[in-house]
């Protein structure tokens, strides 16, 4: 197998990538590099998705919108908050997601898991891994920021024997995955999903760095945190800092600086996945939602090893909501910023963290300001595509804002 951009290691290899990704609306999830021209057409969240299949197909059932948290974040068996007993070092959390990838190795459950590594030459920047050896999955700990062609080493895995291989994905490639599922050959994949966060290109992201940091290329870690600040850890001895999502430099950066892919997203909590582990409803820790009996298989793969503590559900999301959809509809396509007197943002930044939405409330507001972004932006860019592109669950999420289909907008 011809070596990628790293020099061999053994039980870790980046396989040679060829092709490209689509042009328009495409996240490079590796579907367009593989042989099959035609496999976007029908796997691309982009184009026509299809959850209620999907879901169907992957968990057996589809969301029930009436049962519990069902409407914001898909099909759910359990919902847990948790964390690892013992961190794992260099996690970006704890370390659910690559101690599941570990425990699959070790247990002979899969032969292969398919995530991603930081590039040699650019530790934020993605690079496609094929894993073999659990001791090798502390490299591909910690955050990426822009798109990686994870997908496009299904070919190479199947080439190499791998018929029992586990993917960590975000939600775009999930959703391809498993559109084409039935036909890619593999005994078993087990897909374990992490809830994106908006998505930028690896350049615009050094360009975000350096608004926030004298010595941007000193950050090793960084996190935007459900206290609604951002951590930043270093790597040249300098102490861990964090920044009030209000004090960020937003105004500074491009108006595209989040692609339209990421504005219009449909699916912010992975809902074809076995298992999402993400932040967003952990309150200080980990969300995990199983939502099938592999999601549940893998869970028990850690069962010695979590702490688990009571979901909380605090705060009220409504208003936070209403002004993201005031800010979207100002922007008219750039980012939704709105001015504030610099004497009231320390107030609003200490306020924020102890009176606005916590936990599940907290979740529940950034899935239904996705929708709402989905639906202002197509509206204004890609008109013709709401009708394909917009699955019920988005319509669903933001009737209550008094966003509805008009005419042509929804399939019939």
């Amino acid at each position: 197998m011809p070596d990628g951009p790293i020099p061999p290691v053994p039980g870790l290899y980046a396989p040679t990538l060829g092709g490209a990704p689509r042009p328009g609306l495409c996240t490079d999830c590796g579907i367009s590099r593989m042989g099959d021209g035609k496999a976007c057409g029908r796997a691309c969240q982009f184009i026509a998705p299809d959850y209620p299949a999907r879901e169907a197909e992957a968990h057996g059932r589809t969301a029930q919108p009436e049962q519990g948290e069902e409407a914001f974040f898909g099909v759910t068996r359990r919902m847990l908050r948790a964390r690892m007993t013992n961190p794992l070092p260099g996690a970006q959390w704890t370390g659910i997601t690559t101690a599941l990838a570990a425990r699959l190795l070790e247990t002979g459950a899969v032969t292969a898991v398919l995530a991603t590594a930081p590039d040699p030459f650019d530790r934020w920047k993605p690079l496609p891994v094929i894993v073999t050896d659990p001791a090798q999955l502390s490299k591909v700990r910690g955050m990426r920021m822009g798109f990686g062609p994870t997908l496009a080493l299904l070919e190479p895995a199947a080439a190499a024997g791998h018929r029992r291989i586990a993917l960590v994905g975000i939600p775009c490639q999930v959703h391809a995955l498993r559109a084409l599922e039935a036909e890619l050959g593999f005994e078993r994949i087990y897909v374990i999903g992490t809830p994106c966060s908006d998505n930028t290109t690896t350049d615009n992201f050094h360009h975000f760095l350096a608004q926030i940091d004298p010595r941007p290329e000193a950050i090793s870690y960084l996190e935007f945190r459900a206290d609604y600040r951002v951590e930043l850890r270093y790597d040249d001895g300098r102490p861990t800092r964090t920044v009030p999502f209000l004090k960020l430099p937003l105004s500074k950066l491009p108006a595209d600086f989040f692609p339209m892919t990421c504005k219009t997203c449909v699916d912010y909590t992975n809902r074809l996945a076995d298992i999402t582990v993400g932040y967003m409803g952990g309150d200080g820790d980990q969300w995990v939602i199983t939502r099938n009996e592999r999601g549940e298989e893998l869970l028990a793969l850690l069962a010695d090893q979590l702490t688990l503590k009571p979901l909380t559900d605090k705060g009220k999301r409504a208003g936070a909501v209403k002004g993201f959809l005031a800010n979207t509809e100002r922007a008219a396509g750039g980012l939704p910023l709105r001015a504030m007197p610099d004497w009231a943002r320390p107030i609003v930044a200490f306020l924020q963290p102890r009176i606005g939405p916590r936990g599940l409330e907290f979740a529940r507001a950034r899935v239904e300001m996705k929708a709402i972004e989905t639906v202002l932006h197509l509206r204004r860019a890609f008109p013709a595509r709401m009708k394909n592109m917009i699955p019920p669950h988005v319509w669903r999420l933001v009737a209550p804002y008094g966003l509805a289909p008009a005419p042509g907008e929804e399939k019939e």
